[in-house]
């Protein structure tokens, strides 16, 4: 009888114990996500909020899973030129054992020039301290799917045409747009020629661009300070890579054909901003 006793009060207590204000977890886990979205400056705090074996899953992206992936792909991501995120949590759900959450809501992401705009809904799960840790992340994206590959294109010589360059640009060069729009957010390819002895003061660009040299021989340096003996020559099939925002300035051995690849839109930006020929008169 005692023995029986003991079992039901056991029982009870444990039923008391197990009782969850689901009003108020859900009103935390809702503070709890605005309280994340305020650390996408600090990467150590932004990952703190993940459980150690979370997966994100990014719009046009594999997912991707583990403390060092996920380490990885936002340090990546956050030392991007225009890197910036910030979410919205509109709502929250707790499970009626306390234990599993979810919050959603929508975002805003914008990198290398391009912004989207999308939502999410980001799993929950409290660990055996109390806290909260986000399991899986799941984020899609506003923007329309991409529709099935354009149409194969070829440009023959003869179909390029030159035209002077922008004004950003020292006098006497021309350039060509072969695809794409370069003033626009979206992948484009330019030729450009230049005679020899052209130079651009330092300079950078938005995002990222890619160089290769089709004629001619070409110099090039990095760096906020013109160095002539810090220049690299590029003779035809020579390739470079600049980095979104990475200071390099420009020098044509030789009278010069080179072709550019980036993501747009396309812009000059001189370090010393009297070097700039749009602002000097002609």
């Amino acid at each position: 009888m005692r023995r029986l006793l003991l079992l039901g009060v056991v029982v009870l207590m444990a039923g008391c114990g197990s009782s969850v204000n689901v009003e108020e977890e859900r009103t935390n886990l809702l503070a709890l996500d605005r309280e994340w979205a305020q650390t996408t400056k600090d990467v150590d705090k932004f990952l703190s909020y993940y459980a150690p074996d979370a997966t994100t899953y990014p719009p046009g992206m594999p997912a991707v899973t583990g403390a060092d992936a996920l380490r990885k792909l936002f340090t990546e991501m956050m030392s991007a030129p225009g890197f910036s995120l910030t979410w919205t949590p509109t709502k929250a759900d707790v499970a009626s054992n306390g234990d599993l959450g979810s919050t959603a809501g929508t975002y805003e992401m914008s990198m290398a020039g391009a912004t989207d705009k999308g939502k999410y809904i980001t799993l929950w799960k409290k660990q055996p301290n109390g806290e909260w840790k986000v399991t899986d992340d799941i984020i899609n994206s506003d923007a329309p799917p991409q529709g099935p590959p354009a149409q194969h294109v070829m440009v023959p010589p003869s179909a390029i045409k030159w035209v002077d360059a922008p004004p950003s640009l020292p006098p006497g060069s021309q350039v060509a747009v072969v695809s794409g729009d370069p003033a626009q957010a979206q992948p484009f390819v330019i030729r450009a020629r230049v005679p020899a002895g052209y130079r651009i003061a330092p300079h950078w660009h938005p995002t990222a661009e890619n160089l290769t040299v089709l004629t001619g021989t070409i110099a090039l340096g990095m760096g906020e300070q013109f160095d002539q003996a810090a220049l690299t020559d590029l003779a035809p099939g020579g390739y470079a890579t600049m980095p979104g925002e990475a200071r390099h300035y420009f020098l044509a051995r030789t009278a010069a054909t080179f072709q550019v690849h980036g993501m747009g839109p396309f812009a000059v930006n001189y370090v010393n901003p009297a070097d700039d020929p749009s602002k000097q008169t002609r």
